[in-house]
Parts: C-alpha cells; structure tokens; sequence
C-alpha cells in the first residue's frame, strides 16, 4: 500500500466523518474557556467530566459563527439569567467537523435554555438542602425586624443606578424618616460578585453595633450577571449573619440562592428603600394610635373624675349635715360619759383625801398629846437628840394640857 501524506489521511478522516456522521446532534456538555474574537466568532472547548472524580472523561473543540452567536447568546441570558461563559452546563445542536489543518470540531447551531435552566435549578436545590441540612437556611428569617431600622449598611456599586435610587427614595420620603446610609462597595456583577459581597459582609459584621438591617441592591445590569449570587458560601453567610438582610438585586422571574436565605426579598433596590420607610410608617401610626390612645383615655378619665366630683359636690352639704348630727349626738355622749367619769374621779378622790385628813389628824401633835407624849422645844424648835444641849439651855416642854418650862442642868449637879 502506498503510503499517504498527512493531509491526505485528514481528508480521508474528513471524508469518513462527513459520510458517517451527516446529520445534527443534540449534545450535552459543560463549556471551558469560551472567548469571542473581533470577528464576533466565539470559540470554546467542551468538556465532560466523570461526576465520581471531577476527571475530564471528554473533550472537543467548538466553535459558534457570528451570525449564530449574535442571535444565540442574548437568546440564552435572556431566558436563563446565566451568563454563556465557563462552567455552566448546556444542551447544544452541533454538527461534526473536520478540517484538515484545524483537526475535530462541534460547530454549533442552536442551544436549547431548557436544560441549562435545570442545570442551574438543580445546583440552587443542592445549596439550599445543604444549608438545610447544616441547620442554618432560616436563621435570618429567623431574626426580627427592628421596629425602626434607621442605620442601614448598603452592599452595592458605588455607581450603579440602584444604589441612587435607594438613597433617593429614602432621602425624599414623605413621612421626613431620618435614615443613616453607609455604603459597603461591592462589585455586583462579574467572577467576583461572590468573593467582594463576602468581603463587605465582613466589614459590617466587625462594626455590626452601629446598624440595624444588611441591604444588598444591584439594579440594572444584565440579568446572565445573576449566577454570583447562587453560590454555597455567600448564601451559608447571609444565613448566618446576625442582622437581617434584605436583597434587590433587581431581577423578577427567579430567586436566586441568596434571596431564598436572605430575610426579606424584593424586587428592585427602590422596593427595598419602601420596604424601609414602610417600616418607619407603621412605627409611627402605632405611636400616632398609642398617643390618641392616651389622649382619649386622658379625656375620659377627666370627664369621669369630673362627673364624680359634681356628684360629691352635690352630696357634700346634707353629707355635711349628716356629720354635724352624728358629731353632736357623739359630743352629748362623750359629754354624758365625761360628768360621770369626773363624778366618780372626784368621789375616789374625796375618799382619799378624807383618809389621808384621818391620818393626818391621828399623826398631829394634839393627838400626841392626848395619849401621854409631851414635846420638849429649844428656841422654838423640838429637841429630839439631848447630846446636842448645854448647861444653862431654856426648854419649854408642852403637855396635852399647859406647859413647862426648865433649863438644862450638868449631869453632876443636885437635884432639888
């Protein structure tokens, strides 16, 4: 057999796969390292990979012409919210190609949402039965909302269109609410949507004292920027985080991963400022109710005590005389009590006093007298111990009838 050329045996190899492999096929892939050149031709690899090791089982080569790739790609992002880039699993119609100084190629044709978008659905379903399973998906529904959420930490781009409007919004409320705005940058669209949303999270969580709820707004973008927000570690932090988050990140048809964890989600970073000032608004109709409240409960209260003090007011006078009477018939008892209680004072008194003159009388010197005692004076005063007398002292001595007097002789002397 006469040897081939190399350019022969790939036009051979062209020539075999053409007959063998005429038709278009749907293939099943997941793309690696799609680029577009500056003729708008898109270029990409496919891969397969053995889902037991994450191994390459399966590689080929694709390609997407300009015509096709202008039409395909929007088509995709629009209906499926992912961007056609690296690492996301399609549904692709080829048809095989072989040229022979470029090798084996898929040309692609069409591509088919459907399956990505279930792809995509899939791997949110495993993160949230994760998060389930770890204990944590509720936890910042978990958390209340404060009654006046006032110091609000904002993760957006500092120029986005959303964030302006969040301020706006809260700015130019009609209640006049007070709200302290802190920007927390972050890029919201991109390979590094998870990675920079994480790091803000953690700037607010080391000052979490000085704010009262986590909003976290895109706005406007393209909606195939939405797939950094349907990742495992970003969502495990905003389940965890210790105030409330509330996501805007301005897309309608599907949730993403982050808004089925975060507290509250709506749909654009305006909705998120009303959900605010809404909060505010219902704080102060309850105050407003609880002012009426009192001041009603005031109201009736002064009309109550006043009726009450009309009616004692009309009371009062025969109250009054009421009380005279019972006074008066109390001050005739007592003074009836009284005249008897001096009556019988007086009577034990007088019986006392009439004792105490018996007494008096039978200590007095006539009775003294009477029974045979005498009563010796000197000077006038009665002389009860002789050792005090002298020679030549005059004494009187009275008896019960008359006296007599003598004077104190020494004791040697002769009596006459």
């Amino acid at each position: 057999m006469e040897p081939l050329s190399l350019f022969e045996l790939n036009t051979l190899v062209r020539r075999s796969l053409e007959q063998c492999l005429p038709e278009e096929y749907w293939v099943q892939a997941e793309l690696s390292d799609v680029r577009t050149n500056t003729t708008g031709h898109c270029y990409l690899e496919f891969v397969q990979k053995d889902p037991r090791g994450n191994n390459l089982v399966a590689k080929a080569r694709g390609m997407i012409w300009s015509n096709i790739f202008q039409l395909l790609k929007p088509y995709f992002e629009e209906s499926t919210g992912q961007a056609f880039t690296s690492g996301i699993k399609v549904l692709v119609k080829v048809t095989v190609q072989f040229h022979e100084l470029y090798g084996y190629s898929l040309t692609v044709l069409d591509i088919d949402p459907a399956y990505t978008l279930g792809d995509m659905a899939r791997r949110r379903r495993e993160i949230l039965m994760q998060l389930e399973e770890e204990g944590v998906l509720m936890l910042n529904k978990e958390l209340d909302m404060p009654l006046l959420p006032q110091r609000v930490a904002v993760i957006s781009s500092a120029t986005a269109a959303g964030y302006g409007d969040f301020c706006h919004q809260l700015r130019q409320n009609a209640g006049g609410f007070f709200f302290h705005v802190e920007l927390f940058p972050a890029l919201m669209q991109g390979n590094q949507v998870e990675e920079s949303v994480l790091a803000a999270l953690d700037a607010i969580n080391a000052r979490v004292d000085e704010f009262d709820v986590v909003v976290i707004i895109r706005g406007g973008g393209a909606t195939s920027d939405l797939s950094g927000f349907d990742t495992y570690l970003l969502a495990a932090a905003c389940a965890q985080f210790p105030l409330p988050v509330i996501t805007g990140i301005g897309h309608e048809r599907d949730d993403t991963v982050l808004d089925a964890v975060a507290h509250t989600r709506v749909k654009t970073p305006t909705a998120a400022a009303e959900l605010l000032i809404h909060r505010m608004e219902e704080a102060a109709g309850r105050l407003a109710e609880l002012a009426d409240r009192i001041r009603l409960g005031a109201r009736a209260l002064l009309e109550r005590e006043h009726r009450r003090l009309g009616a004692m007011q009309v009371r009062i006078p025969s109250l009054v005389r009421q009380q005279l009477v019972k006074s008066r018939m109390e001050l005739l008892t007592l003074r009836k009590d009284l005249l008897r209680s001096v009556q019988a004072l007086l009577s034990r008194q007088h019986h006392r006093v009439e004792l105490l003159g018996q007494r008096i009388l039978d200590a007095s010197p006539e009775k003294l007298l009477k029974r045979g005692y005498s009563i010796t004076l000197k000077d006038g005063k009665a002389v009860t111990d002789a050792t005090l007398l002298k020679s030549g002292d005059r004494l009187v001595t009275l008896f019960s009838k008359g006296k007599a007097c003598s004077v104190v002789q020494p004791e040697d002397a002769e009596v006459k």
